[in-house]
């Protein structure tokens, strides 16, 4: 019962922040009252579901969906896979952690427009520029989540004589996704910012972030409101799909580290 009113708390809180804000920026617009500085709440909303009942809208947000969420992919696969090597080769994570440093300290800008060099096919760019953002993340989390394996766990499988599959399932992943899921979290809203801003730069087609250059280009302001809150509006479904995705798998992996510590005890 006090969960559900938690929740509930939760929720309304939300909601209260959000007119709130949307209050704010009704009041901004009427004060400043000239569209083409900052449209209005209602204009941005009404130019949202014009733009919604066109099918370019959805081609165009749906590639954007996919080029994001390929880079966000390939950067979890692959931090995932660095992080077993540095975990377990102090040599590996010293050749990698410059790397890795380097990237995070890096502008996105800078390596915006090096890849523009770099990229013949302009649609791949966002891809590389969200791998970017997400690699370092993911290397550093799941790497700590790997090293804070409880070594009794450890010496309890070879007691019992695990097999390798039934160690990574029962020990380590449970330990790591906590890791992983914080990664997740960090990291989905800048992978966002990074992609939109790389197709802002390089225009790919179906795009967009091509779509907020074009309108801003055109002085088309509303648009370009419309068009941004469109991204935050995705951001937010696929982080809160995503996040609970994983903290359904949390839950179930818990049961397998529990049983692992019962059999310890």
């Amino acid at each position: 019962m006090i969960k559900t009113k938690s929740k509930s708390f939760k929720v309304i809180s939300a909601l209260i922040s959000v007119l709130f804000w949307i209050l704010v920026w009704a009041l901004l617009s009427y004060k400043i009252n000239l569209e083409l500085l900052l449209p209005d709440p209602i204009s941005t909303v009404s130019a949202l579901v014009r733009m919604a009942r066109t099918a370019d809208f959805w081609i165009t947000a749906g590639a954007s969906l996919l080029r994001i969420l390929k880079g966000i992919l390939i950067a979890v696969l692959l931090g995932t896979l660095m992080s077993v090597f540095t975990a377990k080769l102090d040599a590996a994570e010293a050749l990698l952690s410059p790397v890795m440093t380097v990237i995070k300290a890096t502008p996105i800008a800078s390596f915006i427009i090096l890849a523009m060099l770099w990229f013949k096919d302009r649609g791949d760019l966002p891809v590389f520029i969200t791998v970017l953002i997400v690699l370092p993340i993911v290397w550093a989390n799941v790497s700590a989540g790997i090293r804070s394996v409880d070594k009794a766990l450890l010496d309890v499988a070879k007691i019992y004589k695990f097999s390798f599959a039934k160690r990574i399932f029962r020990i380590y992943v449970p330990s790591v996704v906590p890791y992983f899921l914080a990664a997740c979290r960090a990291s989905l809203g800048m992978a966002w910012k990074a992609g939109i801003a790389a197709e802002v730069l390089c225009t790919p087609k179906n795009a967009i972030g091509t779509q907020i250059y074009y309108s801003k280009t055109y002085l088309e302001t509303t648009e370009l409101f419309a068009w941004t809150l469109t991204v935050i509006l995705l951001s937010v479904i696929i982080e809160k799909v995503l996040i609970f995705g994983l903290g359904k798998l949390t839950q179930k992996l818990r049961v397998s580290r529990t049983e692992a510590k019962n059999a310890e005890a």
